[in-house]
């Protein structure tokens, strides 16, 4: 009860104040800021602009962490007189917003409540753990409303693992939740729906019980043993109703986290290989069927969770199962090879198969063989491959953008099979710490403002300036805009309803300017 009153009075002082950022510098281009029991920086809640004016919050490499400033609107423009995209190639300067054209709905942001999150988290005292979540999930914070679950173990847990090790259990009667469900990821899912009542979780498998599949291994070339299908179907269901009955919905399950990690030689992730045409048959007889016959009907299947590259020939297999494609709501997409594969293949999936929503539910850095240190406490230039990919991604039809790990400590772990990486925020318990970096704060300048079934409208870019627009439920604009070059740019943002805002961007800097 004690507990309960202090975590009020916290909550209540936080609110009431918007928090600067306490820098610190270790040995990369930019800070991270500080966070403790007593302090983490915010964001107050404002009035939304009147009419005439604009709020703008920019971050930069410099240090500069969500800095508020307003400004008015400068005059009108004739919408007609706007060049086209082939003529703004020589207009540097200039950002157009067409709020007639709108795209796709946006369905949020978040991250996963990993093994090794939990862990992390866990070692903080209970005040500063609940800075963390409220930097992530509270209205003055990131708010985020999705977020991720593994479904028994993943890399980012201290051992392999899955729901029911019990050899041949066909019947699942040895299915439990384990302590790393009690003890890690339940009771920091459990705060963070507190905070965020519109939470929507997504749950999904690493690896099943390995006695369900072919090689009896948790990684390596495999596939589900076809007597295991309907007991594989079940599995799932068995997740849902454990976590239902601690008080948590799953608003979706994937068919599986990257399958064609099985098929990678040397690859030790836990993950289980699929056929396409039989991942069709598995959700058209079964885990379609199965939950739609259970009390989680209203689950949605996301199918792939994989890389970009893998869109349209491993779907078209999988949704040429006509039973299948009804059962699918979205397409889960990962980040990992998007250095390297056009968008538009997302851009062609999204017009093949208009009914199934893209969502990107993984992502992160520090996973490249050549990435060392795994952690770079400070970088700039991790936090701009999130902010330039989540634009890439949101621009090609992509209704939401998940992080991977919440939080991680300063090696980027732990992971039982050492692939550490990254993470936005990092924790120093020695000192009762966690760091927020660059990364965070790029994730943060979309999912604070960008609130779910906001529509994004059309925003044209130049070759320094990346931008993306978007309209909210309550009609407010935001415009996001990142400066790519190491030049200060003076830049005039059209918009043909409200009139002009010229503002002087700083260089490698994000804004996100809101307006009526």
């Amino acid at each position: 009860m004690i507990y309960k009153t202090i975590f009020f009075i916290v909550f209540f002082i936080y609110k009431g104040k918007a928090n600067d950022c306490i820098p610190r510098k270790f040995n990369y281009d930019s800070i991270v800021c500080v966070c403790n029991s007593t302090y983490c920086d915010s964001l107050s809640n404002v009035e939304e602009p009147k009419k005439g004016s604009y709020y703008a919050y920019t971050s930069n490499k410099e240090g500069l962490r969500l800095k508020f400033s307003t400004g008015t609107f400068v005059g009108k423009f004739n919408y007609s007189l706007i060049p086209d995209e082939n003529q703004m190639s020589s207009l540097s300067t200039t950002v157009t917003i067409n709020r007639d054209k709108k795209y796709q709905e946006i369905c949020g942001f978040g991250g996963a409540f990993t093994d090794a999150t939990g862990i992390n988290i866990k070692q903080l005292s209970e005040l500063t753990q609940d800075n963390l979540l409220r930097s992530y999930f509270d209205d003055n914070g990131s708010k985020y409303n999705l977020g991720r679950i593994p479904i028994g173990g993943s890399d980012f847990s201290t051992r392999a693992y899955t729901l029911d090790d019990t050899k041949d259990d066909n019947e699942l009667k040895h299915f439990k939740l384990t302590t790393e469900d009690l003890e890690y990821k339940m009771p920091f899912i459990k705060k963070a729906k507190v905070l965020s009542p519109k939470l929507k979780m997504v749950g999904a498998v690493w690896s099943p019980p390995i006695w369900m599949k072919s090689n009896n291994k948790y990684s390596g070339p495999s596939v589900l043993l076809k007597e295991h299908y309907q007991t594989y179907a079940n599995y799932y269901i068995k997740f849902l109703q454990a976590y239902k009955s601690h008080g948590i919905d799953v608003w979706a399950v994937s068919t599986g986290n990257e399958p064609n990690d099985a098929w990678w030689p040397g690859a030790n992730i836990s993950s289980m290989g699929w056929i396409p045409f039989q991942l069709g048959d598995w959700i058209a007889n079964n885990l379609g069927p199965t939950l739609a016959r259970s009390e989680h009907n209203e689950t949605a299947i996301l199918v792939l969770d994989d890389q970009r590259f893998y869109l349209i020939e491993f779907l078209d297999y999988i949704l040429a199962n006509k039973k299948a494609y009804d059962y699918i709501h979205g397409i889960a997409v990962h980040w990992y090879t998007d250095d390297f594969v056009s968008p538009s293949l997302l851009d062609i999936t999204r017009d093949k198969y208009p009914s199934k929503y893209l969502l990107l539910t993984e992502a992160c850095v520090g996973s490249k063989p050549n990435d060392h240190p795994k952690v770079k406490l400070g970088s700039w230039e991790r936090g701009e491959e999130y902010i330039l990919n989540i634009i890439q991604n949101l621009r090609h039809g992509v209704t939401g953008w998940m992080d991977w790990n919440l939080a991680l400590n300063k090696n980027g772990g732990p992971n039982y099979i050492n692939n550490f990486v990254d993470s936005p925020i990092i924790v120093n318990p020695e000192t009762d710490e966690f760091f927020k970096q660059p990364m965070y704060y790029g994730i943060k300048h979309f999912s604070r403002f960008v609130e779910r079934d906001s529509v994004r409208i059309e925003s044209m870019e130049t070759n320094d300036i990346k931008t993306i627009a978007f309209e909210t439920p309550s009609k407010i604009i935001v415009v996001i805009l990142y400066n790519m070059s190491s030049e200060s740019k003076n830049i005039t943002i059209i918009d043909s309803k409200s009139g002009n805002i010229k503002m002087t961007v700083s260089s490698y800097s994000i804004h996100t300017i809101l307006y009526k």
